[in-house]
């Protein structure tokens, strides 16, 4: 996290406080000092109207704390500085600053030891598919991953000349037992001819 983003949260948790206590501290103050208060400050609101005096740009704590206390009563009648479509704008943009955070992680990757079983599954059963492979996963150490999951820790195959298909048999696993039946049929002719 940089730095700025650092100071910019500390700044924003201390206004945070700094707000809460001042409101605990207006909780328990009497009516007639609160209505004074209001008066007062709306009193400074209408001279700067008055006077056509642009506020200053808010900052997010700022605008963090308005988004709590509009809460706590209508605000659309008390909304002054900024025009209500501002506040519900800052209302969405805190909404998804919240879930960019909740989101930020991702999917969680596989345990290293479970990348290695697919890849040495893989790489010992050569005829085995991603499909199978998870099935073969989840049928016999009840560990359940999906064929797309396992695609994703797949080992790399060597590059193959020309088409890019995939044969589900290698050629010296088709050969062997060929060359094997060939001998046999060999011997067996010798044998009777013979």
């Amino acid at each position: 996290m940089p730095r700025s983003q650092v100071l910019q949260a500390v700044s924003m948790f201390g206004n945070r406080i700094r707000d809460g206590v001042r409101f605990a501290q207006t909780a328990v103050r009497s009516r007639a000092a609160l209505s004074a208060e209001i008066l007062f400050l709306r009193k400074q609101l209408a001279f700067y109207q008055e006077h056509e005096i642009k506020p200053r740009r808010l900052t997010d704590s700022a605008r963090a704390a308005l988004l709590v206390l509009s809460r706590m009563f209508n605000w659309r009648d008390a909304l002054v500085i900024v025009k209500p479509e501002t506040l519900i704008r800052w209302h969405r943009q805190g909404f998804r600053l919240f879930w960019r955070w909740k989101c930020r992680a991702g999917r969680l990757r596989l345990p290293q030891y479970i990348r290695q079983l697919i890849a040495q599954m893989a790489v010992e059963n050569p005829t085995w598919g991603q499909a199978r492979v998870a099935a073969e996963l989840m049928l016999k150490l009840g560990i359940w991953v999906s064929p797309r999951t396992v695609r994703a820790y797949w080992p790399l195959e060597p590059e193959r000349r020309g088409s890019k298909r995939v044969s589900s048999l290698r050629w010296k696993t088709f050969v062997e037992p060929v060359a094997a039946s060939l001998l046999n049929a060999i011997e067996l002719y010798v044998f009777w001819v013979l």
